[in-house]
């Protein structure tokens, strides 16, 4: 080991971390030696490494502080994400010291930074999915490490933790419903495991009618004839309706389908012509009310191409204000 590097482990273990915080003489005393000798860098990290799976040797004041340290130096890059490793040491966790070190060691990381810088770094060494780790296998719940980070006053990171989850269940419910579309799985059964997902994972109902959508239109390979498209289009979306008619119970899930449809028409430029064909299907298959299909056409509208599906679906609109106002008149007259 270079004289320089056993220095650094000799200094660290000679004062048992005894520094003063907030510490910024060593944090500039190691920057400066890493910077002066840039092959220390990856011996630092190894040796924090090594320090941090024998915190029980150190008392509950040495660990604050030294997760203080570990904190700022991960923010100024000095140390890499990947140190975190450590603390998923089996008995760490189960004493409850690697939690209460994290708690430290993030706090400081994000006085430093802010919580997007951090989750950044944690994403570049895959660290962002096992945040939950630090506790043992029975309380690895996104309740249990949100109740313990917020409380610990880390609000910013519980808040964190619970999108990567909700983004991860996302994906996987995508995921499971490609394959249970491409096996040809009764619908009722599809329907029934997507509400029990989005009872478990808390997705509301607008996102999921987006994820099914996608979910629909990646099942088949498109005709690249836009004359051609349309008609394959509609006879593939007319045997999904089903299925998609049962996330759009609400106003808002219906305009999120609206907005996914327009989005995916302008994406995929065959499909530019087929937009009302497919919004007039789904009002016929009660998939879509006329309500959402007017808000959308009024101001609900987003900038790709509206000008062209705007132009497509204005006699349409127009038919259905007409028959909504024929409705009104009638029920006056029936009054």
């Amino acid at each position: 080991m270079p004289l320089e590097q056993n220095l650094i482990t000799a200094d660290m273990q000679k004062h048992s971390l005894t520094f003063w915080w907030p510490g910024e003489c060593w944090v500039s005393v190691f920057n400066k030696l890493i910077r002066r000798y840039k092959y220390l860098e990856k011996g630092f990290e190894d040796e924090v490494k090594k320090l941090l799976l024998f915190l029980k040797g150190f008392s509950e004041s040495e660990r604050n502080k030294l997760a203080m340290l570990t904190g700022v130096l991960l923010a100024n890059g000095t140390l890499n994400a990947s140190i975190l490793n450590s603390l998923y040491n089996e008995n760490l966790v189960k004493e409850g010291v690697s939690a209460a070190f994290a708690v430290k060691l993030f706090k400081s990381w994000i006085n430093e930074k802010d919580i997007n810088a951090v989750a950044a770094s944690l994403r570049k060494v895959s660290m962002d999915n096992r945040l939950m780790e630090l506790f043992p296998a029975n309380k690895q719940s996104v309740e249990h490490f949100t109740k313990y980070f917020t409380e610990a006053g880390l609000k910013e990171l519980s808040e964190y933790v619970r999108n990567q989850q909700t983004i991860g269940a996302r994906k996987e419910l995508q995921k499971e419903l490609q394959e249970q579309m491409s096996r040809g799985d009764p619908f009722k059964d599809i329907i029934l495991y997507v509400k029990e997902e989005m009872k478990k994972n808390n997705i509301p109902e607008p996102v999921v009618i987006g994820i099914v959508w996608s979910s629909v239109m990646s099942t088949v390979e498109w005709n690249k004839k836009e004359e051609l498209v349309a008609e394959q289009a509609i006879k593939h979306l007319k045997q999904y309706s089903p299925l998609l008619a049962a996330f759009t119970t609400q106003g808002q899930s219906e305009l999120t389908l609206l907005l996914k449809i327009q989005e995916y028409c302008y994406d995929n430029i065959h499909f530019m012509k087929a937009f009302q064909k497919i919004v007039v299907l789904f009002y016929k298959a009660e998939v879509l009310s006329e309500e959402p299909i007017l808000k959308w056409y009024k101001d609900a509208h987003v900038a790709k191409g509206k000008s062209v599906f705007l132009e497509q679906m204005k006699k349409f609109v127009e038919w259905l204000k007409n028959a909504e106002e024929e409705s009104e008149s009638e029920a006056e007259e029936g009054d």
